[in-house]
């Protein structure tokens, strides 16, 4: 799958690929964590093909190895955040409201099954409204023989 416009994480264009997994290991429709140094991955095989992005929501940082994907749609465990990992969207705004990559505020919401929660007054209100969702960050990744190979970036 092709990264999306503008969307590559920085240093990716300096460095070179290196061996993650097998390509057994990622089976269609599975999520694989790699770590290397402090960078921790989250390689997916969707209906598009492989993806390589951070193992972070964009939202609060929760590891999405731990959620759940469906097709190309990555459900965050902790805030219910969900992202298109084919275009980097997001298709669920996280439930604690906030700001999103291009600064516009949305407030904080609950999930169809549960009661409208209010915004508390405070510095944690305060700090979700300036929680920002930023956009997601891909790596190139590619498949030789049965590996798969990512980069990282350059440090």
């Amino acid at each position: 799958m092709p990264i999306p416009a503008g969307l590559q994480a920085p240093g990716t264009d300096r460095s070179d690929f290196q061996r993650v997994a097998l390509l057994a290991d990622l089976p269609p429709g599975s999520m694989l964590r790699v770590t290397r140094g402090d960078v921790d991955l989250l390689l997916l095989n969707t209906p598009a093909g492989l993806v390589a992005t951070d193992d972070r929501c964009p939202h609060m940082s929760a590891p999405l190895s731990v959620g759940r994907l469906d097709g190309c749609i990555l459900d965050c465990p902790l805030h219910r955040g969900r992202f298109d990992v084919s275009t980097g969207d997001v298709v669920q705004f996280p439930t604690t409201g906030g700001l999103d990559a291009d600064g516009v505020y949305h407030p904080v919401s609950a999930p169809p099954e549960t009661p409208s929660k209010p915004e508390p007054p405070g510095l944690k209100a305060q700090a979700r409204a300036l929680t920002r969702v930023r956009r997601m960050r891909y790596y190139p990744v590619r498949v030789t023989g049965d590996q798969v190979e990512v980069v990282f970036p350059e440090r």
